[in-house]
């Protein structure tokens, strides 16, 4: 990735993030999927291929950051806990899949999915502290308008009673403004230059752009020679 020109900084990370992701946010929020999604428009087919992407993303980013040893990004730790999503979509597929689920998606996701995937591995492996970028996507995402998309999804999907959308379900999370104002304060507090910063930044509003690949891709909106593309600029190749 390229980041771009440096900027002074005078907000705390929390704020810089949101501030500079709102163009991105924007755009997660109008792609064709997620418009629908907003409208009640989503089928079980999609609802489960958008599941079982997320659970190759979220595995991975879970097992990297239990792993991690950088010293900005285990902030990240702390919270795991309570956050993590792996075991909750696992239960989700199973609902929607059935017992045989992992047969169902061992695929390992789709190009999507896997670029997504390849871009996590090589933030670990590269620049560990960017983990936070991807962390704060997803889940600060997640307990935010991931709430409404959990009520949209209740009355289009009508599944069984504590069923099918324990993706969304925080039951270690009693107040999530309270958690959001103390993960903001954490982020706050990280000891970060203007460079680290912007290149938070930056994988935040890519980290977006990879949902957005996901989201177009469970539409079919995304075209072969698009993924070439995105896949050299990734890879370098």
């Amino acid at each position: 990735m390229k980041f771009t020109n440096l900027t002074k900084f005078d907000m705390g990370l929390a704020k810089e993030l949101k501030e500079g992701t709102k163009k991105s946010h924007s755009a997660a929020e109008n792609t064709k999927f997620v418009r629908g999604f907003l409208k009640g428009v989503v089928n079980e087919e999609e609802y489960r291929k958008l599941l079982t992407n997320f659970y190759y993303v979220y595995s991975c980013m879970e097992d990297l950051i239990s792993k991690t040893n950088d010293p900005l990004a285990k902030i990240l730790q702390k919270y795991q806990s309570k956050l993590d999503r792996t075991n909750f979509l696992e239960q989700d597929l199973r609902y929607y899949y059935g017992p045989m689920w992992r047969n169902e998606v061992s695929h390992g996701g789709s190009e999507a999915c896997k670029t997504y995937i390849h871009r996590l591995n090589e933030v670990a492996e590269k620049s560990p502290f960017l983990l936070i970028s991807h962390h704060y996507t997803r889940y600060i995402g997640d307990l935010s308008g991931g709430q409404i998309l959990k009520n949209i999804a209740q009355k289009a999907l009508q599944p069984a009673k504590g069923s099918g959308l324990l993706f969304y379900e925080f039951p270690r999370v009693p107040d999530a403004k309270e958690f959001k104002d103390g993960y903001r304060s954490d982020l706050d507090s990280l000891d970060l230059d203007d460079v680290e910063i912007r290149a938070l930044v930056d994988e935040a509003n890519y980290a977006f752009k990879l949902n957005m690949y996901i989201f177009d891709e469970i539409q079919g909106s995304a075209s072969k020679s698009f993924w070439n593309i995105l896949w050299g600029y990734i890879t370098g190749n």
